[in-house]
């Protein structure tokens, strides 16, 4: 079986055989057993698990890279009323040990109605979308910031 012990990261590499779209919980991966979108068989077998994020390739031992694709997930997106709002509100969620994804203007995080409705309680913009989610690493974790 091909297999892929090498993560490219975005903008590390340029031609991929084939891509693999995958959401965010099959994108945190060390070893398994992947098919890409157009069919090429092969394992995935990191030395640790790895987040592999969106325009991130995968490489395999025949020389090939399988781009990798975030997957729309259905997430609520979040704004304050200002900065300062937005940042109380991110530490409620992170006080939850969510996953969240940051932007300057907004956070994402998979829907959930409970924590959706502590949002709105504490004066947010919450709404329902669909979008790849690459929630923020956690402290051990080597960051990603765009």
């Amino acid at each position: 079986m091909i297999v892929g012990n090498t993560v490219l990261r975005r903008g590390d590499w340029t031609e991929a055989a084939d891509t693999i779209t995958l959401d965010e919980s099959l994108r945190h991966r060390r070893r398994m057993a992947m098919v890409s979108d157009g069919g090429i068989a092969f394992l995935l077998d990191l030395p640790e698990t790895t987040l592999l994020r969106d325009g991130d390739g995968i490489l395999l031992d025949n020389g090939a890279v399988i781009a990798v694709r975030a997957k729309p997930e259905p997430l609520h997106e979040v704004r304050g009323r200002d900065t300062a709002h937005l940042v109380a509100l991110a530490w409620q969620i992170g006080n939850r040990h969510l996953a969240a994804q940051i932007f300057a203007d907004r956070l994402t995080i998979r829907r959930d109605p409970v924590i959706r409705d502590m949002l709105l309680g504490l004066g947010a913009e919450v709404e329902e979308i669909e979008a790849p989610f690459d929630p923020e690493g956690g402290a051990y974790q080597a960051h990603h910031h765009d």
